[in-house]
């Protein structure tokens, strides 16, 4: 990335290097933390490809599906609509630094909100926690760290523990109760195939 590069264009052009970035699944974490829910609206933030949304979409969800890209929500788009749900989500381009959804989600979901060009991180998940619906979910899953042997990793990104991220939610402690804060090892497969061990971290909270 260039000082020039805007964040949007350097998404752009990742997704457009190959027809398909990611496996097409949803996240595990994701399937594991919402299974027992009961589905209501649910809030994607860097939906990418869309598996998420879709899975979400097919427990009978409502959702409403994020991301930076344009590239990689008119993918999406048409992979909803080939698995027969595409009128469940709602396809939203928005650099979450600067603009937000609007609305109140009894889910909201960051799945490995990271990148490489700049990114308020913080401050995007304390506006995840501000359209928390009372009772609702926001689950929060990150890497530990760049995958092993990674050439010329950025020092300057952070990944924060669990007990990190809840504090810098900066939530209030009476309404909210944490469900989850834990790190766990992930097994993962990289383009070339390659299969890695990854450590990444869960925080599931629920708004009283």
């Amino acid at each position: 990335m260039t000082t020039e590069e805007l964040p949007a264009d350097h998404w752009n052009t990742f997704y457009a290097e190959r027809d398909q970035i990611w496996s097409g699944k949803p996240n595990v974490v994701l399937v594991a933390e919402v299974a027992g829910l009961t589905p209501g609206r649910a809030l994607d933030l860097g939906c990418g490809e869309g598996a998420d949304a879709i899975w979400l979409a097919q427990q009978g969800w409502t959702v409403t599906a994020v991301d930076i890209s344009t590239v990689a929500l008119e993918r999406a788009a048409g992979h909803a609509k080939d698995a027969g749900v595409g009128d469940k989500i709602e396809w939203e381009q928005h650099d979450l630094g600067s603009s937000f959804p609007e609305g109140s989600y009894d889910l909201v979901s960051a799945q490995f909100l990271h990148s490489k060009t700049e990114l308020a991180r913080e401050a995007i998940l304390r506006s995840a926690a501000g359209v928390v619906a009372p009772g609702g979910v926001l689950l929060i899953e990150g890497h530990m760290g760049f995958p092993p042997g990674e050439h010329n990793p950025h020092p300057e990104i952070r990944f924060p523990s669990p007990d990190e991220v809840i504090a810098d939610l900066a939530l209030p402690e009476d309404e909210w109760e944490v469900l989850v804060s834990t790190i766990h090892d992930r097994a993962q497969i990289m383009r070339d195939g390659e299969q890695i061990n990854r450590r990444d971290c869960t925080v599931k909270l629920r708004r009283r």
